[in-house]
Formats: C-alpha cells, sequence, structure tokens
C-alpha cells in the first residue's frame, strides 16, 4: 500500500499517497493544496474536502478546504507595506480593503519526483513565481518552492523549500489553513495548544501587535473543550515549547498537528462561526500585518530572506489511534 497512485478532481490530475492507515489527495494544478486525507481505519475524512460540484468556489477561495499554504498568511492593513526602501501593494481583497492570505491561491505546480519505498511515498512538486504575472506585480521578488509530501504509515510530512532567486532582501511568511473535521460532534472534541497570550484584534481583524491574557481560553495549553466556542483568535506560543496541536476525540483518538518549533510561533484557531462541523488549526511563520507593527522580526516571526537564500520548513500531521 505504500505506493503513489493519480485520479481525477474536477477535470485536474492528482496524485494520491497510500499507506495502511492513510490515503492523501494532493492537487497540484490548482494550488499544491492537499484536498482529502482520508483516514482508512476509522474510514473517515479527516480534512474539509471540496466536491466537484465546489469547484467554482474552489477556484475563488481554495483556502476554504484542505490543507491551503499561504504566502503570506493573514491580513495585510490595505495591502500596503514598505521594506527597506521598496513599496509593496497587495490585492486588496476583503470588505475594509484589506489583504488576506497572501498571493498563493490556484497557481500550477509540478510534480518532479514520486518516490516509492519500504518505509513510506512521497511526491516532490515545483512553481517558480515568475511564471505568474500577477504574483511578480504584487511582490517582485523571483522565488522558487520545492513542496515534498511524505506520507509513512499514519504520518504526513510536508516539507516546503523556499530558494530566493532575486537580488535584495525580502520580509516573507508562510501559513497553513488546514481545515479539520469536527463531524457536527463539537462537544466531543479538546483542543491542546501551548499558548502564553491572545493577539489583540481591532474591529477589521487586524493585529495590533499587543498581547492578551488568555483568559476563556486558559484551558487551552492543558486540554479545552470545543463546545460552544466561537473562535477566530491569534495566540502566540509559549517560548521553549513546542509548536504542536493536539486535537483529540473522547475515545482516545485524534492527532498531533506539530510545525519547526524556530519559526511557527504564532498560530490561529477558527471555527467559523460557533463551533460544529470544523476546526481551522492555522501555524503562521509570521504574525499577520507583521511588516506594518511597530515590532522587531523576533517578535514578529518576519523572515529576511537573503539573496541566493534558501530556506527549508516542515510540518508533520500524525493520528493517534485508542489504544486496543
Amino acid at each position: 500500500m505504500k505506493q503513489v497512485t493519480k485520479g481525477q478532481w474536477g477535470g485536474y490530475d492528482t496524485y494520491i499517497l497510500h499507506s495502511r492507515e492513510l490515503e492523501v489527495t494532493l492537487l497540484p494544478r490548482l494550488g499544491n493544496n492537499v484536498i482529502s486525507l482520508l483516514d482508512r481505519k476509522e474510514n473517515r475524512e479527516i480534512l474539509r474536502r471540496p466536491d466537484e460540484s465546489d469547484l467554482e468556489y474552489y477556484m475563488q477561495k481554495p483556502y476554504h478546504f484542505g490543507i491551503p499554504l499561504l504566502v503570506p498568511p493573514g491580513r495585510i492593513r490595505q495591502g500596503r507595506f514598505q521594506f527597506e526602501g521598496t513599496s509593496y501593494q497587495f490585492e486588496q481583497n476583503t470588505a475594509e480593503g484589506n489583504h488576506i492570505h497572501g498571493l498563493h491561491r490556484i497557481q500550477s505546480w509540478c510534480v518532479s519526483d514520486i518516490e516509492e519505498d519500504e518505509d513510506g511515498c512521497a511526491v516532490t512538486t515545483e512553481f517558480t513565481t515568475t511564471d505568474d504575472a500577477h504574483w511578480m506585480e504584487q511582490f517582485p521578488a523571483p522565488l522558487r518552492f520545492e513542496m515534498t509530501f511524505r506520507l509513512q504509515d499514519n504520518r504526513l510530512r510536508q516539507t516546503l523549500k523556499v530558494t530566493h532567486l532575486g537580488d535584495k532582501r525580502i520580509p516573507f511568511g508562510i501559513g497553513y489553513h488546514t481545515w479539520f473535521m469536527l463531524d457536527g460532534e463539537p462537544d466531543r472534541w479538546k483542543l491542546q495548544l501551548p499558548a502564553e497570550a491572545v493577539y489583540e484584534l481591532n474591529d477589521e481583524l487586524l493585529t495590533s501587535g499587543n498581547l492578551l491574557p488568555l483568559d476563556d481560553l486558559k484551558a487551552l495549553p492543558q486540554g479545552m473543550s470545543l463546545k460552544n466556542t466561537d473562535l477566530d483568535t491569534v495566540l502566540r506560543i509559549r517560548e521553549q515549547q513546542p509548536a504542536e496541536a493536539l486535537l483529540m476525540r473522547d475515545d482516545g483518538y485524534g492527532l498531533r498537528y506539530t510545525a519547526d518549533q524556530d519559526f511557527f510561533r504564532h498560530w490561529v484557531i477558527y471555527t467559523k462561526g460557533q463551533a460544529e462541523q470544523f476546526l481551522c488549526i492555522e501555524p503562521y511563520t509570521w504574525l499577520p500585518d507583521a511588516p506594518n507593527l511597530p515590532k522587531d522580526a523576533s517578535f514578529t516571526g518576519m523572515i529576511i530572506l537573503e539573496p541566493g537564500q534558501a530556506l527549508a520548513l516542515t510540518s508533520t500531521l500524525e493520528m493517534i489511534y485508542p489504544e486496543l
């Protein structure tokens, strides 16, 4: 079962990674998204999967399904910022005239490698920003992305390598907007996240840079029930704590979602109204609106890429099964 097969979704090729426990469906030609993660042992969709009838909506808002990559994540005030003398203007795509969730949407990635071995299987995909004129109009920095998805037993590991091909320093941030299913049973699930504070948001959900106490979320570091929660909250992870979320059902079934501790210190939790069907767990490298905040990079998480620099960022999703 440790193999990669091909399929179709909405007329586009998919690549499906198989293990005994999981089946992972990739959609490289529409944003390189993981559109399905099927738990074979439970016969259960772990992620919010788009139906083929959702194709038109997916083309508009692909970050509403699966594990979409955000470059950069979150909102930017009026889509505008400056960095080292260069002005950048991103598309203003919210009702308030701000920018949200980055330049990466439905760009076409190519599959560059497929591996199958005794331990697992992997697919590697690539995309270069100079192939997207609209991207370069907004962020004229040539970048090459290479993503490797490796499935081994009950674990999916994503490694994103970004290489800066330009000739001047640039600000950089990524995130994942991962949609986990709650199956209409939020009272059965608990979320554990080593958060130390909440970032203050204004009426436009822009961050101020101020930190607030956890208050109603004070149980989060030990495990908080999702019953009656209504969340769109940006959290700061405690220093020296692992950057990982634990989402557990009351029967001992669940998952551990981990990201590089050195980079992913800002996490968003979002329930799309009162928790019922979904919980988005979103690890970010930078704080939303990071380039406009009067804080240094050690606080905002803004990565500064030097010309020629390559950076690899990993995240892992591991399923947890009840002990027999």
